[in-house]
Order: structure tokens, then sequence, then C-alpha cells
């Protein structure tokens, strides 16, 4: 069968909300800044969902990879989005599919992101809760991994250490 990733289309909103909010681990409270939702479906089928948003405000290991001194973060972090929620839908059990969707996405990503946000985005991350999975798709989709967080989450305008790194 042939996947297609591709964003949501007017009205497919609520549903892909009320899916992402009823089977993702973390639910769904909102996608910070700019985002933007997809679906991966084959013919009268979603698959999956992918939930795209604003990068992390900071990042240590991201930060030192990119060199980036802060003057310049500040500036330039609109260009990095994070893949925040991806969600293999219950019942579907297509082999490698994870990967299959991560890199179908990513060849549509900066258009995507550019004709809908008006600005290019140059770098994808996201982070993965090592404690719950092994990241493995992201491995063979050709991410590259920088390293672990700290264990910290933006809550309003404070962080709060949660304890949970992720990688």
């Amino acid at each position: 069968r042939d996947i297609a990733v591709r964003p949501i289309r007017p009205g497919g909103r609520d549903v892909w909300d009320g899916l992402m909010s009823a089977h993702h681990y973390l639910g769904l409270h909102s996608l910070v800044g700019e985002s933007l939702r997809y679906i991966a479906e084959v013919p009268q089928r979603w698959l999956a969902l992918l939930g795209w948003s604003a990068a992390a405000f900071k990042c240590r290991p991201r930060d030192a990879w990119i060199g980036w001194v802060p003057s310049i973060q500040w500036q330039r972090l609109p260009l990095v989005a994070n893949n925040a929620r991806f969600l293999i839908l219950p019942g579907v059990r297509v082999p490698n599919l994870a990967s299959k969707i991560l890199s179908l996405k990513l060849r549509r990503l900066a258009d995507d992101w550019h004709r809908i946000h008006g600005h290019p985005v140059l770098l994808a991350e996201t982070f993965v809760d090592t404690a719950r999975f092994t990241g493995a798709c992201y491995k063979a989709a050709n991410w590259q991994y920088l390293g672990h967080t700290r264990g910290y989450a933006k809550n309003a305008h404070t962080y709060t250490h949660h304890g949970r790194p992720k990688a």
C-alpha cells in the first residue's frame, strides 16, 4: 500500500485532537506556538498522527550541537520545528511504519511550514522518553541523537524539574 503523509484538512482538527487526546500517553493540551498537524494514511484509513510545534525554548544538547551564541539563538529558534506528538493509532500494525512516516514527513515539512507560517524551518527536533520508548524509529529514519535533557519542562513562565530526562 502507498502511505501518504499530509496536513489535516479543514474540519479535521477536532477529530485529530480527539484521537491524540484519547490515545497518546501525554494526551494533548495544545501544540505550542506555530504548529502543524499531520496524518499518515492509506485510502480511507488514518494510520498515524503527527504534531509539530515551535522548538523547545532551551535544549542544551541541541544548542551546543548547533553552536549558537545566546543572542543568535533567540533570532533563529523559529527555524527549528519540534515533533511534539507522534502516534500510531490503535490497531494499526504495519512493519517499519513509524520510520517510513518520519521519512515521508521530513520530505515535506520545510515546504509546508513555509507555506503556512511564512518562513523556513531548517531543523527538526524531538524528545524521546527512554523510560517508555527506544527511539528506534528515529534512528531508522536517520535522526541524530544529540544527548539527554536535564529533566525540566516549561510551565507557563517558569521551568519545573520533573526528573525525567529525555533523549
